[in-house]
């Protein structure tokens, strides 16, 4: 009985901590690995349009979505002088249930990009399988994340997501 009572208050210890620093991190600048951070609001704000040549070895970016305030950690390639990031595992239901920032995104296309410490505003574009360089992107993304290309049509499912970071439009 002791012993039981004493897992009960252990388990329960462990639930609130992990509660408290996951709501902590809501207010957090930045994402910490896979836990959602709060918004990006630590360093330089770039406004000119950058060569993001220099991204092309840049493995994770944090990307912060307007609405809601949340930022997370994502992976990123370069092709043509544009930035993608994509979003895998949407045909499963814990895909959707963990990753909700796509359909976030749909609504609210802004959202800022930290890269080595500076911040981008972006602009969230779908790529669709008819885009003209789509095969050509995720033969990169294969690539550069160490797994076989996938064919353009993979982006008409829900398996894989892919966003342009296009520039933000004007006010």
């Amino acid at each position: 009985m002791i012993v039981v009572r004493a897992l009960s208050i252990l388990i329960g210890a462990f639930i609130v901590v992990i509660g408290c620093y996951l709501i902590a991190m809501r207010f957090a600048d930045g994402p910490n690995e896979l836990v959602a951070g709060g918004p990006l609001v630590g360093g330089e704000l770039v406004a000119e349009e950058p060569d993001w040549a220099f991204a092309r070895d840049v493995m994770e970016i944090e990307l912060q979505l307007m609405t809601p305030p949340r930022s997370r950690t994502v992976w990123v390639v370069e092709h043509g002088g544009k930035l993608y990031v994509p979003c895998g595992y949407m045909d499963s239901w814990w895909g959707r249930l963990w990753k909700q920032w796509p359909a976030e995104a749909q609504e609210d296309p802004r959202a800022v990009v930290r890269i080595d410490g500076k911040r981008y505003e972006r602009e969230l574009i779908p790529v669709t399988a008819q885009h003209p360089e789509a095969a050509t992107i995720l033969a990169k993304l294969g690539a550069k994340y160490g797994f076989p290309g996938a064919p353009a049509a993979v982006l008409e499912t829900d398996a894989l997501l892919l966003f342009e970071l296009g520039a933000r439009a004007a006010a």
